[in-house]
């Protein structure tokens, strides 16, 4: 196309068309009286004549020279003519013109050459450039009244700020700032958020990139990028430099069957060598955050590195209200919200999900039109985030209504019948999620650890449901297939794990659960004999017979309860705590708060759902 174009500016031929005649039969026109005017001007490849026939049609034709007896034609038959010197056009116009189109063309082609070699500034040049954002202390206004619920890790941070603002009060006793922070926790805990605060306190730059912004198809850019961003940090000393999900970089060198990644341990060696190599970085901290610390290399957690970890862990009740407190300024709240109550229904929950519950309490004020977001919303926010979202338009038919409403009620009544399980919160006979019924448990306070008497417990509330069915609908179905699952895992890990059983006593049978390619060993070795493995079946075996038994031993002295309930999921579809403590006295269970009258179900069978994944603080058990 390109070559196309420069033959095309220096072809000085005629360009052949409508109305163009050749001289000989332009002078046949004239000679036949069938030209009516002409002009005559000097044009790039000869003389030009444009010329009007007496039909008022244009035709034009070209002489390599001015003829002489042309205009003695023209006059002899009566055609108007004139002459007109040759328009001089400028040099910058010509060059436009001739030059143009194939400038235009090769300056497309560079375009899209630098976009598809790494585009952006610098095209091809920019591989080596860092990604990394900065932002100053005009753009950064999160500081640490934004961040709440995890004031053990505000603390460790502190020191950092604190040198950022004045450094000679810790050097002149000798002190050395930590060279790097590395924030670990789960998802959600507010790593990210607490990074920037450290900038937003102590107003110094702040350099923000993720750990797979280093990492290209080309080997030896991510460490250029490397070298780059800490050169940029230097300039712009004293300042912080975040590095979000380390772990895409920071991975343990080598690991995996065919060896390492060459690309991402060049990288994380220029990293290694920048944070703690002859140059020293002085004023320049690094701070990281992952949520995989098993996983980094054992160089990089080293002191002079790495020197301090700050465990951002999940809130406990104070900071969990803390949170709601928070991200409540901006929700304008009926009076009849209450943080402290939401807080303590919200055990094992992080930052990330307390925001969510926030944002979806205010979405549903908002679809009932109101002007504020009340308690129920809240309340029913919670409810769609730990049990799923309801399923309003699946109707099942009354036999599997039955069936479910006994299954949940089997759990709701070996959990109220057992001193240490957690108290129900609520039971439910609406599908939820991938579940057709759930029976939500939420501790009274937050679990740090579980006891022998609390794990029983758990097994024979999760037997209930299948008891239920086979005492009350002479019927076993697939809706208890996760509680067995869970249950088993229960009684394998009390036996294996924790020592709990005076057969096998208190020593760790279970393998170790690494990675291949976390540079475990690709072969898994058993510390166990053939023997010592039938008495490990043989007691979780045991286990699991004795809590069966006594689940259903409670389930069958209690009929009388287990009917009241299976009646009033049927009425109601959703009974909380007030419903069960009425039964379980005695009494008439009281209609909930926001019950309304349903329509009756009617449908074909849809057959029985699985059962959502369930965290063991807010342990729902489904159908």
């Amino acid at each position: 196309m390109v070559l196309f174009t420069v033959f095309k500016q220096f072809d000085t031929r005629p360009a052949a068309g409508a109305g163009y005649l050749g001289y000989s039969d332009f002078l046949e026109e004239v000679r036949g009286n069938r030209i009516k005017s002409a002009v005559i001007q000097e044009g790039q490849s000869g003389t030009e004549i444009i010329a009007v026939t007496v039909d008022d049609r244009k035709v034009r034709t070209t002489a390599t020279y001015l003829d002489r007896g042309l205009v003695g034609d023209l006059i002899a038959n009566d055609v108007k003519f004139d002459v007109r010197p040759r328009e001089e056009s400028s040099l910058l116009m010509t060059l436009l013109v001739s030059w143009g189109p194939m400038l235009l063309l090769i300056g497309v082609w560079v375009y899209f050459m630098r976009q598809m070699q790494g585009g952006g500034k610098g095209g091809a040049f920019s591989f080596g450039k860092s990604k990394a954002r900065l932002l100053d202390e005009n753009t950064n206004t999160v500081t640490f009244a934004d961040v709440a619920g995890c004031d053990e890790a505000k603390e460790e941070v502190k020191e950092v700020v604190d040198f950022l603002k004045d450094p000679a009060k810790f050097q002149k006793l000798g002190g050395r700032i930590p060279r790097g922070l590395l924030l670990v926790g789960p998802p959600g805990t507010g790593k990210t958020l607490l990074a920037k605060s450290i900038a937003g306190e102590a107003k110094v730059p702040f350099f923000s990139i993720s750990g797979s912004d280093f990492v290209e198809m080309f080997v030896g850019v991510g460490a250029s990028r490397v070298r780059d961003m800490f050169d940029n940090a230097k300039k712009n000393a004293p300042c912080i430099i975040f590095i979000d999900e380390i772990d895409a970089v920071g991975r343990q060198r080598g690991a995996g069957l065919g060896g390492g990644n060459d690309e991402r341990e060049q990288t994380l060696n220029q990293m290694l060598v920048e944070m703690d190599g002859f140059e020293t970085n002085v004023g320049v901290i690094v701070v990281a955050a992952t949520n995989r610390p098993d996983i980094l290399d054992a160089a990089l957690l080293r002191p002079g590195r790495f020197d301090r970890q700050v465990y951002v862990t999940l809130p406990d009740i104070r900071g969990r209200e803390q949170i709601l407190n928070v991200h409540m300024r901006k929700v304008p709240l009926s009076p009849d919200v209450n943080a402290a109550v939401i807080a303590r229904g919200t055990p094992g929950m992080s930052g990330a999900d307390l925001a969510n519950l926030c944002n979806e309490a205010a979405l549903m004020a908002a679809r009932r039109n109101a002007r504020t977001v009340e308690m129920q919303d809240f309340e029913k926010a919670k409810d769609k985030i730990l049990m799923g979202p309801e399923r309003k338009s699946m109707v099942m038919p009354e036999s599997e209504r039955r069936n479910t409403a006994y299954h949940e009620s089997g759990h709701a009544l070996i959990g109220k019948l057992l001193p240490k399980c957690d108290p129900v919160h609520k039971v439910t006979i609406i599908p939820r999620g991938r579940a057709l019924g759930v029976t939500m448990s939420l501790p009274a306070q937050d679990r740090y650890s579980y006891d022998k008497e609390y794990m029983l417990n758990q097994i024979s509330m999760l037997f209930g449901g299948r008891i239920a069915e086979e005492v009350f609908m002479n019927q076993m179905t697939t809706g208890a297939s996760n509680d067995f699952e869970r249950a088993t895992h229960i009684a394998r890990d009390m036996v294996m794990r924790y020592g709990m059983t005076a057969a096998l006593g208190p020593m760790v049978y279970a393998e170790n659960e690494g990675e291949v390619f976390l540079g475990r060993s690709v072969t898994k070795t058993t510390n166990m004999s053939e023997e010592t493995m039938q008495k490990v079946d043989a007691e979780v075996r045991r286990i699991i017979d004795e809590q069966y038994a006594l689940a259903r031993r409670l389930i069958e002295e209690h009929s009388e309860h287990m009917h009241a309930m299976a009646k009033a999921l049927l009425e109601w579809e959703t009974i909380d705590s007030d419903q069960l403590d009425d039964i379980m006295a005695g009494k008439p269970p009281r209609p909930p708060k926001d019950w309304s009258p349903r329509m009756p179900a009617s449908n074909s069978d849809t057959g029985s759902g699985g059962t959502p994944a369930v965290n063991p603080d807010a342990a729902p058990h489904a159908a």
